[in-house]
């Protein structure tokens, strides 16, 4: 029966209709939502794939699929080093890929020049995998878009979160920069196992690297998991536990009861003691890609199903873009409930 699968020719070598390929059928067998699809591992008597330019840096290293790069810290190693910090360029820090488009549009509407994504290697490690980078970048919304750790396939490529940060702002000249996880990122239904609470360390080196870190929270009243209903416990585990500093908290801005829910979630952590909390209207952000035909969906829910996890998304992005526009109107205080 044909399936779907997905190559990577600069991995695999070229590869054509007709071609017998070496399959990786895990996904498939156990039936993952993402990336349930088989993946191309080899061509059957294809070509080498021999690298022909001059950087040394391996990605998916030790793997049978390795890749080397240049990164950033060889072809502009001097601007890196020579670096006083991020200048107090904020950074956002985002739970899911499937947010990062709406901070984008919401940090561009709000003033913001120029937007740069860094996809982390906590997901998808190929950056080419994400379909809505491309759209980003289509639209205008991204102007830059950097791999880091194993990640590939950027238009930058950086050895770690601390040189793709200075980079995008050194380098690219980014006034917002958005850290994210590629598309997949992985949960355990555990406090300590998933992916996204590498959120907090984005937002301690936002602060190390003297930027404003801002924090976008995984809202939702439409999850049907109820450690993802109101604020998702991901979120409140990056806030209370792994971020050690004062963050930046973007918290959309919301009818009752949901916004009487989540303040109180917020508040119930102890959040309102440790970092700074705002509240932000996020539908600029969305309307700003509804503008641009761009529709995203988050497990499978659209903007109609699950309108608060976008605006929440569309918020952190207003946020950063008024800091980044030395609005006066971004610190607008916490609400009394």
């Amino acid at each position: 029966m044909p399936s779907p699968a997905l190559a990577y020719p600069e991995l695999t070598g070229p590869i054509s209709p007709g071609d017998t390929v070496l399959l990786n059928t895990t996904a498939v067998a156990l039936g993952l939502g993402t990336g349930g699809f088989h993946m191309v591992v080899s061509v059957d008597g294809g070509s080498d794939t021999d690298f022909k330019g001059s950087g040394r840096v391996m990605k998916a290293r030790y793997t049978p699929l390795q890749t080397a790069v240049v990164s950033v810290e060889e072809a502009h190693r001097d601007v890196l080093e020579a670096s006083n910090g991020l200048g107090g360029t904020p950074v956002v820090s985002a739970p899911l890929h499937s947010m990062v488009a709406h901070i984008a549009a919401g940090a561009k509407v709000a003033g913001a020049r120029k937007v740069a994504y860094v996809m982390t290697d906590g997901a998808a490690l190929s950056g080419a995998f994400s379909k809505l980078v491309p759209q980003l970048r289509e639209a205008e919304l991204l102007d830059v878009f950097i791999t880091t750790g194993q990640g590939f396939g950027g238009e930058l490529e950086a050895v770690s979160l601390w040189s793709a940060l200075l980079a995008a702002k050194e380098v690219c000249g980014a006034d917002v920069i958005v850290v994210a996880d590629g598309p997949g990122n992985l949960g355990t239904d555990t406090k300590w196992g998933s992916s996204a609470l590498s959120g907090g360390h984005v937002l301690n080196a936002a602060e190390a690297l003297k930027g404003r870190p801002v924090a976008a929270l995984r809202v939702s009243f439409a999850d049907p998991r109820e450690r993802h209903r109101g604020v998702s416990h991901h979120s409140l585990t990056i806030l209370k536990d792994v971020c050690t500093i004062e963050a930046n908290v973007a918290v959309p801005t919301l009818e009752a009861p949901e916004r009487h829910e989540v303040w109180s979630a917020l508040r119930s952590a102890g959040l309102e003691k440790k970092h700074r909390l705002v509240e932000v209207l996020g539908w600029p952000a969305v309307h700003a890609l509804e503008e641009r035909g761009i529709a995203v969906t988050s497990m499978g829910r659209t903007l109609e199903d699950d309108p608060i996890f976008f605006l929440a998304a569309g918020g952190a992005g207003i946020l950063a873009g008024r800091m980044a526009a030395r609005s006066s109107k971004w610190m607008a205080g916490v609400p009394e409930l």
